[in-house]
């Protein structure tokens, strides 16, 4: 996968929840799950279904390009990113279901609904959204007109001057033309392979001279660009980009790429394949399996068939037939195939139509060390907030490391990089400059198993040892590790952070990096190195808790805690922020904590399962999301230890994980306490109050599934904003510390 542009991060955006579905219903099946109501719900009543709830939160994606509190082109930019998330959906979370089905899986979801009414219900919710973010391209494509960026169809090809049609039949002849491979279907010439996300269209054509039919398909190769720019009008008083989709084009041009020929009817197709990658557990060479399967996953079966409105019947027939769609989800759709293909337009050169550029902040002590990151980390634990801080003090980190010639060895987790990563320079230089450089190469990070494949190969050529870790689990925890002789003894510094080790998304996700020189969560972390590369398993851990060894049951001690607080009549409070709530036994666990009046906020920004509100079973149990400009990404767990919320004394922990069955029982992932008093205050005063204060960005969820903006009453609170404008706690320098940051409230008790 390429390097997620700010156009199209929904890639990335997708993979943190795609996972092997087959996979996640036997494990959640198998988790013990806690029930302790005398009168048990049925478990419709307890849980939401996951797919339904990922479109849900998809929904909200959508619902950002109506936004019109966002300029023009990033509301696109949220229509094209609902759209590349849904075909990532389908290629991952629907093909396993599909999967399932055609298998005769037994298996049923949480909510007790089985493979086929999944699919149904998905089917049925995805067409609503579909025609939605129609609705909403046809809305956008009227606004835009009105700010001079034109997306122009067939009849204002027509109004078009001589000169944009001189320059428009050049571009046609010289740049698509000669890439374009018209195939006849006939005997000879049978249906071809259709990759994933191809786009084609096929043709009814007759035979001016003699009235003989035929009939072409023709794929629109990928090296096209979906949509060709005019040329800038000169003459214009005002800015005018005027944009041609690539199928518009070739149809005016149908008579030059079939001359002699007739047009009798003619329809626009794309299909979606399944690109789930199967792990053999005897797969004896794991890089060379790899290499196979990620070209047997191009050639998956077909999951999703969409279908231009208006196509002759025997031209649908025909499509539906050869792509061996029989078990596909079908639909035929007015307006635009492709929504993800917007994201194109957002790329135009209007700053006036974007987000007002935001430069990240580097954090002042370390300046005041003189960029010495060691030096700042040895004086106190220090706590990034990406993306207001930037990822070059991770990048710094890792420089400083290669070059200082007291460092001895640096070990490092890789699950994604980047397609232009200087974290693997980094490791390169260090392996070059005599350093021992482990990297743990994740190959199973969904749609970037091929980069990494590449990024192993350069690090091992450098000297570098790469290490797979575990053929069934995936490495999720993004851990660095720099071991540092001083003092004729050795200090090992780290790095614990909620996202990944790469450079772009780091500008648009909210993560947390954690660097610290504890010298026991530097044994820890060595633990969970020796784990990963030797599989000798971490006994007598003094800060860290890992899965799938004891992550779930931490949680559940703590939450059990919280409990005990609030039966001893002292406040039991817990907050949650996280990506997806999935887990069963977890969901009951904070079932039974709301029971005993522990009151809860969580934070789930995608999938919830836990039906929030319902009385009898969650009352004191409050879910929100937060959707903006920024991907809400970090997962942070606090508790109150016996107090009211916030309060020094306060449990905080931050992790790689989600809560769901994959994270703790097919996942090494970690959770690690917060507690140097100035960090602390950070996530727990600032990252998690902000969160639960926001206002113009937060959706709360209903028992009944539904999610609702905040209403705006009082003074409007947007948690990005905040951040974009004040510096936070644990990065600010002496010269700073009178400078006033605005003190966060919680606007409601508990």
């Amino acid at each position: 996968m390429t390097d997620p542009s700010p156009a199209a991060q929904s890639l990335e955006v997708q993979s943190i929840d795609a996972e092997s579905v087959a996979a996640e219903a036997v494990v959640a099946a198998e988790t013990p799950v806690e029930i302790t109501q005398e009168s048990p719900v049925a478990p419709r009543e307890r849980y939401f279904n996951r797919e339904i709830s990922w479109l849900a939160f998809n929904e909200r994606v959508l619902e950002e390009a109506t936004n019109e509190g966002h300029p023009l082109l990033e509301r696109l930019r949220f229509l094209s990113i609902s759209g590349n998330n849904l075909d990532e959906f389908f290629m991952v979370r629907v093909a396993g279901l599909k999967g399932q089905q055609l298998q005769d899986v037994d298996a049923r979801s949480a909510d007790g609904l089985t493979v086929s009414q999944q699919l149904t219900a998905i089917g049925e919710r995805a067409d609503v959204l579909m025609a939605h973010q129609q609705a909403v391209w046809r809305d956008l494509r009227g606004l835009l007109d009105g700010a001079g960026v034109h997306v122009l169809d067939a009849a204002a090809l027509d109004a078009l001057d001589g000169e944009s049609l001189a320059w428009l039949d050049a571009q046609y002849r010289e740049q698509i033309f000669p890439v374009l491979t018209p195939q006849a279907l006939d005997p000879a010439h049978p249906f071809p392979f259709i990759p994933n996300k191809g786009f084609s269209l096929i043709f009814d054509l007759k035979r001016i001279s003699d009235g003989e039919p035929i009939r072409e398909l023709l794929m629109i190769p990928p090296t096209l660009p979906r949509f060709v720019r005019l040329p800038d009008d000169a003459n214009a008083a005002e800015p005018l980009a005027r944009y041609i989709a690539i199928e518009t084009i070739i149809r005016r041009f149908t008579h030059a790429l079939f001359p002699g020929y007739e047009v009798l009817g003619d329809g626009a197709f794309r299909i979606i394949r399944d690109s789930d990658l199967e792990i053999e557990e005897e797969a004896e060479d794991l890089v060379r399996y790899f290499r196979t399967a990620i070209k047997r996953r191009r050639r998956g079966r077909v999951i999703r068939l969409r279908l231009e409105a208006d196509m002759p019947d025997e031209l649908v027939s025909i499509i539906c037939r050869e792509v061996g769609s029989g078990a596909a989800l079908v639909s035929e759709g007015v307006g635009f195939l492709g929504i993800a293909d917007l994201s194109q337009i957002v790329d135009e050169d209007r700053p006036d139509l974007k987000f007002t550029p935001f430069a990240p902040r580097f954090p002042e002590r370390i300046r005041e060390h003189g960029g010495d990151c060691f030096a700042a980390i040895r004086d106190k634990d220090i706590v990034i907030h990406h993306p207001y801080e930037t990822f070059d003090v991770v990048l710094a980190f890792l420089r400083q490391a290669a070059q200082d010639p007291d460092v001895v060895a640096i070990k490092q987790t890789l699950y994604r990089a980047g397609k232009q990563s200087a974290v693997i320079k980094a490791l390169v230089d260090a392996a070059e400059n005599g350093k021992s450089v482990t990297a743990v190469v994740e190959l199973k990070a969904r749609f970037d198993e091929e980069q990494n494949l590449m990024w192993a190969s350069q690090l091992e050529r450098a000297g570098v040892q790469v290490v797979y870790g575990f053929v069934d689990w995936k490495t999720h925890a993004k851990i660095s590790m720099v071991v540092r002789r001083e003092n004729n003894a050795y200090r090992t510094y780290c790095h614990f952070g909620t996202g990944n080790y790469h450079p772009i998304t780091a500008r648009i996700y909210t993560d947390l990096s954690f660097f610290t020189a504890d010298p026991r969560i530097g044994r820890d972390a060595a633990q969970v190195f020796n784990y990963i590369t030797g599989y000798v398993e971490p006994i007598d851990m003094e800060a860290v808790t890992i899965s799938p060894h004891g992550l779930r049951d931490k949680l559940a001690g703590l939450i059990d805690a919280e409990i005990d607080f609030a039966r001893a009549g002292k406040p039991g409070r817990i907050w949650v922020k996280l990506n997806s709530l999935v887990d069963p036994a977890i969901i009951e666990k904070l079932y039974r904590a709301s029971a005993a009046g522990v009151q809860i906020d969580l934070i789930v920004r995608g999938i919830c399962c836990l039906r929030p509100q319902v009385p009898g079973l969650s009352e004191n149990i409050r879910v929100k999301s937060v959707v903006g400009r920024f991907l809400e990404h970090s997962r942070i767990m606090v508790f109150g230890n016996g107090e009211e919320l916030p309060n020094p004394g306060a449990k905080v922990f931050i992790s790689s994980a989600d809560w769901m069955p994959r994270n703790f029982d097919r996942r090494v992932e970690y959770m690690l306490p917060i507690e140097n008093p100035t960090v602390h205050a950070q996530v727990l005063d600032q990252v998690m109050v902000a969160n639960l204060i926001d206002t113009e960005q937060s959706w709360e969820l209903d028992a009944d599934g539904t999610y609702h903006r905040l209403e705006l009453s009082g003074r409007p609170f947007n948690l990005h904003r905040y951040f974009m404008t004040n510096p936070s706690l644990s990065g600010r320098g002496a010269a700073l510390k009178a400078e006033s940051v605005p003190r966060l409230k919680l606007r409601r008790g508990g």
